[in-house]
This record gives structure tokens, sequence and C-alpha cells, in this order.
């Protein structure tokens, strides 16, 4: 054998074999490895001169056996010897042969079978990229490659032993799995093919939390998924798994803790419901919205301090304001700065995660102090009063207005305005200053301003009235002052008093006015202070026109012009019988008038008023007299004197001249008009009810009605009175016709010596009166008996003379 050397490597497949080339003992001739099975050795030999035939020799070395050899034609550069041991180390010795039999040369290699073929038990797919594969060990194997085919490509992979993966596969992708097994010497013939099919690919998840309590999942459709399932579980395992299937491409998860973070798992499944790869994601619901934010002001130059809860997952918080201002925080406060003066901040705060940001929190206000007022002018209208003005600044609530004297007195006005006015005293010089103000605080300090102001006006002003119509003015006197001038005016007329001294009189005035009295301080230098305030003085009321009007014969309404709404009336009434001098007070609110009633009968009064209000009391009306109608008769009798007359008395009644006496009924009346305090009244009808008036009648032609008890005139005398006279039982059975007016009648039987011997009594018109006498004589009478009295008799039976008998009513 000749020397070796190392020969290049041959790449078969995927799969690379290094051969040893063994030099052949004439130079030129060489013997490579082309091939190598679990069954079969390959190799190939260069050409020779002469050769007529190769003989290929395959000697197991490691272990007995029997050489096998193959002759290969002088043409035949590559020969194959089969039938050997798989993973066996052979020594393969090649010849090359002339036509002799004679060899001309030869070499040889050392070369492994390859492992035997391998059977695969089964091939699944667990993942959507990959198909794992079981088989049982082969003796020799030091590895194992697998092969996968889907008619379009081929994909292999190297593995030690089983199982054995092959990835970078197709999801949902029916594949051919072959195996080989593989040691140093090659690789098997292919295994029997198995069939095998990935799963479904896994939705690629795509989350987001658009809420603090919410998860939006989408996914692309799944090639050949016909549902998914999601599985939702806060990632630090707290609760319990939230499973749901749905056949769409997206999933809102709800009602979900704010700032906690979420896994999602998802998975396809295929018509036969065969579950494909999973993908998951983790997802951060968004923080919660903050509450309870707080403002502390430190100071307009250095901001305001924001403070807050901290809320679960936030990672950093954002304190959004308005006018551009912000600031963000890991923590639970921060400092928005610089502040502008009058401004009205808005400000809200927000946690963010990798969600994103929660909603704002509930806007918190607040204020900066105005700016400070510019544009102060100081106007004096008149002398002495004066108005600041100044421009209105933003957020400005009201101002302050700061005046201080050069004696060091101060005042000030607190106003929502932009205007103050001011009353100054003369002869002094203000400095003014304006600040504005609101909930936030003081403005800054703006321009001050000073103003010397003119001489004071008089004060301690007295007005007093004297008469109705003269007033009389005082004053103290002021500084600077070298004459005043007094001016009182009703808008129609002015009167002037000019004087050095501190006190005028205005005389002639009107009643009932109100007059403006303006004082002024006059001095050569200055002139009148023209800015001297007015007083104003009403002068007392007018006198009252008074009228009375009589509403009934004792009762009259008193009535006046009312030309001043402040004044009250005294309404005085004089006179009657026996009364001294009556008054009455009335004080009018919007009325003019006032009533006097149950006064006196037969009397005469004297009325007149006098207006009385605060500036003083009016002259008196003029007297007005007023009569009361005369008095009612107190006592009234009626006397009937026959049966067709009555007579009428009474007393007399105070302011009466004449009386008219009426007694009326429904059969007609009787009247009778006299100056006398009686009189006697004909034609009165027996049975008849009547109602008896009197009228009393001053000499003026006052009337007093008076009205009396009714009167009932006696019973009409019954007629047609008729007796029976029965001796044998000495009584005497009587009738008679009924009677106007009777309600029951009395019979009596009067013997003719005068004795009454019997009587009876009845409501009929009959009655038998008993215990008579025969042989005497009888006067039989029948008297009426009305409601109150006792009527006249009937004429007596038998023709004797009757009596009667008076009744009277009243």
């Amino acid at each position: 054998m000749g020397t070796s050397r190392l020969a290049p490597c041959m790449i078969i497949g995927v799969i690379s074999i290094c051969m040893t080339e063994i030099a052949g003992t004439n130079k030129g001739f060489s013997v490579s490895m082309y091939t190598v099975t679990s069954k079969s050795i390959s190799v190939r030999w260069s050409r020779v001169p002469g050769i007529h035939s190769v003989k290929v020799t395959a000697t197991p070395k490691t272990v007995p056996g029997t050489p096998v050899f193959v002759q290969f034609n002088g043409a035949t550069i590559i020969g194959s010897i089969v039938s050997l041991n798989p993973s066996t180390i052979y020594t393969v010795n090649v010849e090359a042969i002339d036509s002799l039999g004679n060899m001309l040369a030869s070499s040889e290699i050392e070369q492994r079978t390859a492992p035997d073929v391998p059977s695969i038990d089964q091939a699944y797919s667990k993942q959507s990229s990959s198909i794992t594969v079981e088989w049982t060990a082969v003796p020799g194997a030091t590895g194992y490659t697998l092969r996968a085919k889907d008619g379009k490509s081929i994909i292999e992979t190297t593995v030690t032993d089983s199982p054995g993966t092959i990835r970078n596969l197709d999801p949902a992708t029916q594949y051919m799995i072959i195996l080989m097994s593989v040691n140093a010497g090659g690789r098997s013939q292919p295994s029997l093919p198995k069939k095998a099919k990935t799963v479904l690919a896994a939705p690629v998840l795509s989350s987001s939390s658009p809420s603090n309590d919410s998860i939006v999942v989408i996914w692309e459709p799944v090639y050949m998924a016909v549902e998914y399932t999601l599985s939702l579980m806060r990632a630090d395992g707290v609760g319990s798994r939230l499973k749901v299937n749905t056949s769409q491409t997206t999933m809102i998860f709800s009602g979900l803790d704010s700032g906690i973070a979420y896994s999602i798992k998802a998975n396809a499944w295929d018509s036969s419901h065969t579950q494909g790869d999973d993908f998951s994601v983790t997802q951060i619901t968004r923080p919660a919205v903050l509450s309870s934010v707080k403002l502390a002001m430190i100071s307009q130059s250095m901001g305001v301090d924001v403070s807050w809860s901290l809320v679960e997952g936030a990672e950093i918080y954002t304190v959004l304001g308005s006018s551009r201002l912000n600031c963000t925080s890991v923590f639970s406060s921060c400092t928005i700065s610089p502040l502008e003066c009058g401004n009205n901040y808005s400000v809200s705060v927000v946690a963010s995660n990798k969600a994103g940001p929660s909603s704002p929190s509930e806007p918190a206000n607040f204020l900066t102090v105005p700016c400070a007022p510019q544009g102060i002018r100081i106007e004096e209208v008149n002398p002495g009063n004066l108005t600041v003005s100044w421009s209105t600044v933003p957020l400005g609530e009201y101002y302050i207005v700061y005046v201080k004297r050069d004696d060091g007195l101060e005042v000030f006005c607190n106003t929502s305005l932009s205007t103050c006015d001011y009353q100054f005293q003369c002869g002094f010089t203000y400095f003014i200053t304006v600040f504005a103000y609101n909930a936030a605080g003081q403005s800054p300090l703006g321009s001050v301003l000073n103003y010397t102001t003119a001489p004071c006006c008089p004060a301690d002003i007295k007005p007093a009235f004297v008469s109705s119509d003269t007033l009389e003015i005082t004053w103290s006197p002021v500084r600077g002052a070298e004459v005043y001038e007094t001016r009182a005016g009703d808008g129609t007329s002015v009167i002037h008093c000019n004087d050095t001294a501190t006190v005028c009189a205005l005389s002639a005035l009107k009643c009932n006015t109100r007059y403006s009295v303006i004082i002024s301080s006059c001095s050569e230098i200055r002139g009148c202070n023209t800015s001297c305030v007015a007083h104003y003085v009403t002068t007392a009321p007018c006198s009252p026109q008074i009228k009375v009007t009589e509403v009934t014969s004792f009762t009259f309404n008193v009535s006046w012009s009312s030309d001043n709404k402040k004044a009250n009336y005294t309404v005085s009434i004089r006179g009657g019988v026996g009364l001294e001098a009556e008054s009455r007070t009335h004080r009018s609110s919007g009325n003019s008038w006032f009533v006097f009633s149950n006064l006196s009968c037969g009397s005469t009064f004297y009325v007149s008023a006098i207006a009385t209000s605060p500036e003083g009391e009016s002259l008196p009306s003029y007297t007005v007299p007023l009569e009361t109608a005369p008095c009612c008769p107190q006592n009234l009798t009626v006397t009937q004197v026959t049966q067709a007359m009555t007579n009428v008395s009474w007393s007399v009644g105070r302011g009466a001249q004449s009386y008219m006496t009426m007694l009326e009924s429904l059969r007609g009346e009787a009247k009778c008009h006299t100056l006398q305090s009686h009189c006697l009244l004909g034609c009165i009808t027996c049975g008849t009810n009547y109602t008896v008036s009197l009228q009393s009648i001053s000499d003026t032609g006052l009337t007093s009605e008076c009205m009396y008890q009714g009167y009932s005139s006696t019973p009409c005398p019954p007629q047609n009175v008729n007796a029976n006279l029965n001796c044998a039982s000495n009584n005497a059975s009587v009738s008679w016709n009924a009677s106007q007016g009777a309600v029951s009648y009395r019979v009596t039987a009067v013997r003719e010596d005068g004795q009454t011997e019997a009587a009876c009594s009845t409501q009929s018109n009959n009655c038998d009166v008993s215990n008579l006498q025969c042989g005497l004589k009888y006067d039989i009478t029948v008297t009426p008996l009305g409601q109150k009295c006792t009527g006249f008799q009937s004429a007596a039976f038998q023709l004797a003379s009757s009596t009667f008998t008076l009744c009277s009513s009243y």
C-alpha cells in the first residue's frame, strides 16, 4: 500500500463525507469514496493504461466476516459493493487488472457503512412551525436526519436522538416526513414516509387599553381557523382566569382593574377542532382617574404646588394647566411656574403608563392675583368732590382705593366698579393708590397719584323752621371760607342769601314743597366751592280742603285733598247734645278720607282738619257743619179706642219738629202727620195684624225712619148668636158664626139681675151652657179671644144689652 493523503471533502445533499484517498501501487492510480449507505459502499477510481477490468473487495475490519467483492470492466470508473452490514468498518481494496489477469495497480481505503434504516413511530405537530417525530434508536447511529416535504420544498434537520423536531415549517400544511440515521460513515436510506400536518398558526395579538378598565385585543384572521380561544388573567396571578371563545377577530375585556398588567393567551381551532399554536401578550390597563387633586399656592413667582394621591400602575404623572403651564413627575406632586397675574388657571392631572394616559382628573381651578390697575384718573366734578377712575383688569372681582391725607388720615373705598367718589376737605394733599382683588389676594402696587383739594364745604348744617313758610339755617365756620352763599330752589325758582355770617333765613317759602339748599364756601383765591352737597328740606303741608258726605243718617264720610303722602291728618268734630268737642285722628297711607259713624241723633257738629308731617303742621282747614237726623221717640203706645179707632202716642224725639205715624196691613193703612206727640187713627179693621212705623222730621227736612213692634187689632164680634133652651136638662145649646181673628170663644149666660149663672169655653163655633134654671131670663153673649187679647163681645141673645172688653196689642 502506498502512503495516504487527505482528500477533499465531497458534499452529498446536506451531509458532508470526508474520504481518505490512498495512493495506488502505481503512480497515477487513485481510489476515492463516492457514496455509502447502510449496506453498500461506492468508490471511484482513476483510469490507467492497459486496464481490462477492476476488482473491488470489501473486508470487515473490526468484526469477523467474509469478504465481499465485485469485478467491473475496464471502462467503469465507479463501482458499488452491496450486502454489507450496517455500521461496520470495511477495508475496500480496488485492483486494476490487464487482459492477462495481471494486476497493474491497486489501492485501498477504509470506510464505515451507514447505520440501519430507522422506523418512524409517530409524527405530530404541537406548534404551527414544527413537527415532532418519534422513533426507535438505531444501533451505531450518532445522529439522525429528518426530512419534511410538502411538494414544493424540502426541509431537513439533524438531531441526536428521538424525539426530533423539524422547524421552519408552514402552518396548517400537510408534510411527508422521512427519517435517516447518520454516523461517521454517512447516512442510511430513508425510512418509510409518515404523513403529518402542522397545526394552525397562532393569532398574532395586538392589544391596547382604551380606558382604565378595559383591554381591546385584535388579530388578523388565521388561515383555516374557524374559532378562537382567548384567556385573560392578571399577570400577578391574583384572581381567576377568564376564558372566552369567539369567531371574530377582535375582543374587548371590560370591568378590569385599573393600572394592572394582564396576560392574554390565544389560539385558533380548525374545523376538526384541533387546537392550534398559541400566542401570548401582556397588556397593562391605563391608570385610574386621579381624585382629590390639591393646589397650594407658593407665591406668584414660584408658582403653585399640585399634589395628588398615587394610583396603581401609573409610571408618570402629567399636570396639564391652562396657558401652557404643565409639569411631570413620577411622585405625587410637582410645581407649575411661573404664574402670571390676572389669570384663571385650570389644572388637571393625567396618570400614564405603557397603555396610555388616564382620563384627566376633575379640573382644579385657581386664580392668580389681578394685575395692578392702570390708567388711574382723578376728576374734580365740583370742588371738593373727586372721582377716581381706572381701567378694569381681568379677573379683578373688586377694587380698594386707598386715599391717605398728608396729615396721616387714611380712608379707602371698596367697590366692584371702576370708579370711586370721595368727599375731600379743603387745603389737604391726598395720595391715591388703587389695588385690585380677587380670591387669590391683592394685586401688585401700581401708580401712586397725589391731589390737592379746594376749600371745604360748611359743616354741621342745621335747618330749622321758624314758621310754616320761614326756614333758618345755621352752620359751623370752615377753614378758608370768606363768604358763604346760600341757595334754596324748588325746581322753578331760587332764593339767594350771601353773607359772611354762618346763619341765613329763607322766608316766603311755599307750603308742601321740597327745597334743595346748598351752602357754598367762597374765597378770593379759589372762588366758591361748587362741590358742596345739597341739603333737602320740605315745608309743612298745605291746609287741607275738606268735604263732608252723608253715608247714612248718623254716618258721614270726611274727605280732603292730599298733597303730602307722608302727612298725618287730624280730623276734629265738635258739637252734639251734652257732648264735649270730639276729635279723631286718621293717619293716611294713600287714602284721603275718614268715616265718622254712630253720631248722636238730632245734633249739629262742626268738622275741621289739620295736616301734620315731620316738617311741621299745616294751618287748620275751614270748618264745615254737619247735621244728624232727628232721634226716634223712645216710647210709643197704641191704644184701641173703639173697634175701628186707635190712639197712638209717643215720647218726644230730639231734633224732631213733626212726626208721621203709619199703621200698615194687607187690608190697607192708616196714616197721621202731626206736630204733636200723639195721633188718633181711624178705619181700623178688627182681627188684623198691623206694622207700626213713625218718621221723625227735623226742621231742615232730615228724616229718621222709626220702626216699632207690630200691633194686632181685636178679633171681630161673633155674629148670628142663637141659643136653644132645654128646661128638662137646664142646658142651653149656643151657636154663632166664626169671628175674624178669634182663636177661641167664651160663652156667658147672665141672669136678668146681673148675676152670672153659667159659662163655657170652646175653639169651635158652638157650646152648651149648663146649670140654667127654667123660668128665668138670661142674656147670652159670646166673647172672641185672640192670641194676645180678648175681643169685643157679640150682641146679647134675647136682645139684652151687650158689653165690650178693651184689647190692646202694644
